[in-house]
C-alpha cells in the first residue's frame, strides 16, 4: 500500500474511534479504473471479479468476507474504501445475471459483462501465453462501499 493510501486508511479508522481491521489492501479496478472507481463511488458497482489464475500466478491470496481495501484511481491515489461481504468461486459460464448487473458496467446487461470479461480475459491471459476458456474459474467477489475520500 503506498503512502496515500495508508494515510488514507488511518485517518478513516482514527476518525472512527474504532480498532482498526488487519486486513486491508489497495489496489485499482481492471482496464478502466477511474470509471470503474466512480461506478462504486456512485453506488452503481457492488461487485468485481477476477480469474483465479491471476491470484494463483501472482500468489496473491483470496479476498475473504470482512477484508477491506482502498480503492485506486489510475494515477494510484485513493479514493474509495470497500468491504468485502462475498466471495465466491465459479466457473464464468456459470455467472449469474445479477452478479453481472452487479458489477455496474456498460449498459448492465449480462451480455455486455460476458463481452466486456471474454475480451479482457482473452488479453490477459494471451499476455501470458495462457488460452482462454468460457469455464475459467472466477473470483466473484461483492462488496459494500464504507468510505468516500473527501466527502
Amino acid at each position: 500500500m503506498n503512502t496515500a493510501s495508508q494515510k488514507y486508511w488511518n485517518e478513516f479508522w482514527t476518525s472512527k474511534g474504532q480498532e482498526k481491521p488487519r486486513s486491508v489492501s489497495a489496489w485499482q479496478f481492471g482496464s478502466k479504473p477511474d470509471h470503474l472507481a466512480q461506478l462504486v463511488m456512485d453506488g452503481v458497482k457492488t461487485a468485481t471479479c477476477s480469474g483465479l489464475i491471476f491470484y494463483e500466478m501472482e500468489n496473491e491470496p483470496l479476498p475473504a468476507v470482512e477484508d477491506y481495501s482502498v480503492i485506486l484511481n489510475g494515477n494510484d491515489e485513493p479514493l474509495a474504501i470497500i468491504k468485502t461481504v462475498d466471495v465466491k468461486l465459479m466457473p464464468m459460464n456459470e455467472v449469474p445475471e445479477e452478479f453481472a448487473i452487479a458489477e455496474g458496467a456498460g449498459d448492465r446487461t449480462y451480455q455486455y459483462w460476458k463481452d466486456a470479461h471474454e475480451k479482457f480475459f482473452k488479453k490477459e491471459l494471451r499476455d501470458l501465453g495462457l488460452e482462454f476458456s468460457e469455464d475459467m474459474m472466477l473470483v466473484c467477489e461483492r462488496f459494500k462501499l464504507v468510505d468516500i475520500k473527501n466527502k
